[in-house]
C-alpha cells in the first residue's frame, strides 16, 4: 500500500507540463543511493513431517545503500547496489513437550547484511516523466548478524547460519523524473538459492529435524539517482 501511495503521489507530480531532466538517461554511468524497509522470511525443509511446524514470525528491519548504474543499450543497464540489511526475525518452536520454559521455544535471528547484488534492469520508453522498470540478477550477502536463544544442557552457543549467502532477485519499479533529480521506488523479492545451516549441526530438539532452511524477504527501496 505505501508503495501505491507513493507511486501514485510522484506519477502526478511528475505529469506536469515540462519534462524534466531530458538527458538524464543519455548518462552512461549514473550513481545514486537508496533508503528502504524489508521483512525477513525462511522456507524450513524438515527431515521427517513434524506434529508442530515451527513458526516464522517476520519483523521489519531498514535498508541503506549506494547505486551504480552502468548504460548498456537504450533501455538496458547493469546496476550494482551495495547496501546495510538488517532485521529481527523469531523462530517460535511449537513442540512444548521437549522444553522447561517458554523462552525455550524462541529464537531471535538479529540479522545485519552486507548486500551485494548484481542486477539487469530493463526499461520501458520513457512516457513524459516516468518510465516503468524489471530488474533482476543475482546476489551474496555477508551476515554480521547472530541467533540469540535459551540453549540450556546443549552446546550450540556456536551455532548460526552461514555467513555467506547466495541469492536470485526480481524486483518491479517506476522511474520518475522530477525537477533536479530521478527518483525510484521499487519492490523487490529475495530468494536463497542455497541451504543456510550449517554442517553438522546438533541432534537436539531445536534443530534435530530440520534439513534445510533458505532465506525469502521482500525489499521496499526508495531510490534517489
Amino acid at each position: 500500500m505505501l508503495f501505491c501511495f507513493i507511486s501514485i503521489l510522484f506519477f502526478l507530480i511528475s505529469n506536469a507540463q515540462f519534462t524534466n531532466l531530458p538527458n538524464f538517461d543519455e548518462k552512461n554511468l549514473k550513481f545514486g543511493y537508496f533508503i528502504g524497509i524489508n521483512a525477513y522470511d525462511y522456507k524450513v525443509i524438515y527431515e521427517e513431517n513434524p506434529r508442530y511446524p515451527l513458526t516464522v514470525e517476520r519483523g521489519t528491519g531498514l535498508n541503506v545503500g549506494l547505486i551504480g548504474e552502468i548504460k548498456i543499450r537504450k533501455n538496458l543497464n547493469l546496476s550494482f547496489e551495495p547496501g546495510l540489511y538488517s532485521n529481527n526475525t523469531k523462530l517460535v518452536f511449537n513442540e512444548r513437550l521437549e522444553f522447561t520454559s517458554y523462552n525455550d521455544t524462541l529464537w531471535n535471528i538479529k540479522s545485519n547484511n552486507i548486500h551485494l547484488p548484481i542486477l539487469l534492469k530493463y526499461s520501458s520508453n520513457r512516457l513524459n516523466n516516468f518510465r516503468p522498470y524489471l530488474k533482476a540478477g543475482l546476489s551474496t550477502s555477508i551476515n554480521l548478524g547472530k541467533i540469540e536463544g535459551s540453549f540450556e544442557n546443549y552446546s550450540m552457543e556456536n551455532f548460526n547460519l552461514k555467513k555467506i549467502g547466495f541469492y536470485y532477485e526480481l524486483a518491479f519499479g517506476i522511474d520518475f523524473y522530477l525537477r533536479y533529480f530521478k527518483f525510484s521506488p521499487s519492490i523487490r523479492g529475495v530468494f536463497s538459492i542455497k541451504n543456510e545451516l550449517p554442517e553438522n549441526i546438533p541432534k537436539n530438539p531445536w534443530t534435530g529435524n530440520i534439513d534445510k532452511m533458505f532465506t525469502r524477504a521482500i525489499f521496499i527501496n526508495l531510490s534517489f539517482y
